[in-house]
C-alpha cells in the first residue's frame, strides 16, 4: 500500500498547489517515475474539484462569469505550471533557428511577447471550449479534462527521449519510466472517460488524443531533439483545449 501511496502523493504534490502529507519528501528516481502512472488519477481529482466549484460558483454568478472563475480555479490549483510552459513552448519556437537555441530560450525566465501571445490564445480558447460545452456532458467534461492532458504527458514522456544532455525539472521522472506506468495511466483515464461518456466515447477520444501525441513527438524531436518539461506542459494545454473543443461534436453522435 505504501508503494503505491508514496507515488501518489509525489504525484500530487508536483501537479497541485494543494498539501497533502507532511511527511513523504525526497523521492527517489523510481518513485517519481511511478508518480506518472498516477496522473491521470490526480488530474480526475482536479476535475472533481472543477465541478464543485462549477456547482457552487453558479449559485451565485452567472454563466460566463462561472467560465472564466474556473479558469482561475484552475490556473491557482496546479501553478499555472503547465501554462508556463506553453509559453516557453512558444517562445522557444519562435526566437530560435536551432534546438540548442531554443532549449536556451526556454530557459530564460522571462516570457516573450509570441510566449505571452500563445498563453492568452489558448485561455481565450478554453474559455471558448467551457462556453461550448452541452450541459449534458458538462459534468463528464470538466472532470475527464484535466485526465486527459495528464494522461498525454505520461504517454509523450515514454515515447520521446529527453532533449537536455545537461539535465533538467523532468529528466529525474523519465529515467525510469516504463511502459507498466503508461498502462497504469492508461486504464485510469479509460475509466473516468468511460464512466463519464461510455466506452466508445472514450476510445474515440483516447484514439485522437494519442493522434496528437504522436504530432507532438514529432515536432518535438524535429524542433528541440526530443521533449523537457515545458514541452510536456504545452501538450497538456493542446490536449485540454482540443478535448473541450471536441466534446459538442460526441454530443452530436449518435
Amino acid at each position: 500500500m505504501v508503494a503505491i501511496a508514496r507515488p501518489f502523493i509525489f504525484a500530487w504534490h508536483f501537479l497541485t498547489i494543494i498539501p497533502l502529507s507532511r511527511v513523504h519528501h525526497e523521492p527517489t528516481a523510481s518513485e517519481l517515475a511511478a508518480s506518472m502512472a498516477w496522473y491521470p488519477a490526480v488530474g480526475l481529482l482536479i476535475g472533481g474539484g472543477l465541478v464543485a466549484a462549477d456547482a457552487a460558483l453558479h449559485v451565485v454568478f452567472d454563466g460566463i462569469v462561472v467560465n472564466v472563475l474556473l479558469l482561475v480555479f484552475l490556473v491557482l490549483v496546479t501553478r499555472g505550471l503547465h501554462q508556463d510552459g506553453l509559453a516557453d513552448t512558444v517562445d522557444g519556437l519562435a526566437g530560435g533557428r536551432t534546438s540548442v537555441e531554443r532549449l536556451a530560450i526556454m530557459r530564460d525566465p522571462r516570457i516573450g511577447a509570441l510566449g505571452a501571445t500563445g498563453l492568452f490564445l489558448s485561455l481565450i480558447l478554453r474559455y471558448a471550449g467551457l462556453m461550448a460545452l452541452p450541459q449534458e456532458l458538462r459534468l463528464p467534461g470538466l472532470c475527464c479534462m484535466p485526465a486527459v492532458g495528464r494522461w498525454a504527458m505520461v504517454t509523450s514522456a515514454w515515447i520521446s527521449p529527453y532533449a537536455r544532455a545537461e539535465g533538467g525539472l523532468a529528466s529525474p521522472f523519465l529515467s525510469h519510466l516504463s511502459w507498466r506506468h503508461v498502462v497504469v495511466a492508461t486504464v485510469v483515464v479509460t475509466a473516468g472517460l468511460g464512466v463519464g461518456f461510455g466506452m466508445v466515447s472514450a476510445i474515440l477520444i483516447l484514439m485522437a488524443a494519442a493522434g496528437i501525441v504522436l504530432i507532438g513527438w514529432w515536432g518535438c524531436r524535429r524542433c528541440f531533439g526530443g521533449i523537457t518539461g515545458d514541452t510536456l506542459g504545452a501538450i497538456n494545454e493542446v490536449i485540454e483545449i482540443l478535448f473541450l473543443l471536441s466534446i459538442p461534436f460526441l454530443f452530436r453522435l449518435p
